[in-house]
């Protein structure tokens, strides 16, 4: 009997230390790829700004009326989004993988789709704000009416954009929802647990 008890609790710590293994090794490509998809998504908002800066600071020089202001904005708006970026992409290359808990994970991950949606609202914002400046532009006895034009057209390509932008960074992030999924089931009593689902 007492050896029948040693077997079993030499199989349970074995066990046991499979099932860690795993977790720990689903949690890793959980982080690993969402990071470099973090990651990807700035080299895409980086890449975007720095065209637009290069493009708007060479054609605002060489275009007259409503347009010379369409190019000035381009090239402004988007040294924000170049820092954005920057700043995006660098922070999520200190972020140690290995290090990170379940628990740290799925907050840091919830709070990045969080973000995506709620810039998608301002986004749509923006392009709101371009129509205004635009229907501004078009009221008799305003002053330079080709600035407000020209700036009304540049910040609804631009809010257009990082609306798509957002919206495509959240929607190819939820493919890591599933990736993270077989660690997590419902508890009996409805909370949440963690855990490891073992198929045979």
């Amino acid at each position: 009997m007492r050896s029948l008890t040693i077997i079993i609790s030499i199989v349970w710590l074995f066990a046991s230390s499979m099932v860690t293994a795993q977790e720990k090794n689903l949690l890793l490509d959980f982080n690993e790829s969402r990071l470099q998809h973090q990651k990807g998504a700035m080299v895409v908002l980086g890449s975007w700004a720095v065209g637009n800066i290069a493009v708007g600071s060479i054609w605002q020089s060489n275009a007259d009326g409503s347009q010379r202001y369409f190019h000035q904005m381009n090239a402004g708006w988007n040294i924000v989004n170049l820092g954005i970026a920057a700043l995006g992409w660098w922070s999520v290359s200190r972020i140690d993988a290995s290090s990170l808990t379940l628990s740290e994970s799925l907050k840091d991950f919830s709070t990045f789709q969080k973000s995506l949606l709620f810039n998608a609202g301002l986004d749509l914002g923006y392009v709101a704000g371009g129509f205004y400046l635009i229907e501004r532009s078009k009221r008799s006895g305003i002053d330079r009416p080709e600035r407000l034009r020209g700036f009304g057209d540049s910040i609804i390509l631009q809010g257009a954009f990082l609306f798509a932008f957002d919206i495509v960074a959240y929607l190819t992030s939820m493919k890591y929802n599933s990736m993270i999924r077989p660690s997590l089931q419902l508890a009996p009593g409805g909370g949440a647990q963690v855990g490891m689902n073992w198929n045979f």
